[in-house]
């Protein structure tokens, strides 16, 4: 079962894209309630932004370099 670079890569890319699609609705859940803690919120919302920058990186990995 070796897995290729490219495969681990995407398979991260994978990983990360559900933990960040999970988070958007609790946090959009969270949204509709009254008594949201504001700091809770924030960490949420900075945790889907370093996600969305890890998913980024990942993916700009999986680009062959054109120098080469």
């Amino acid at each position: 079962m070796d897995d290729t670079p490219e495969k681990s890569i995407q398979k991260r890319i994978y990983e990360l894209q559900i933990e960040h699609r999970d988070l958007d609705e609790v946090v959009d859940r969270l949204a509709t309630q009254h008594d949201v803690d504001q700091l809770m919120m924030r960490r949420l919302k900075l945790r889907k932004l370093r996600l969305k920058d890890q998913i980024s990186l990942l993916k700009s990995e999986l680009i062959p370099d054109l120098d080469a």
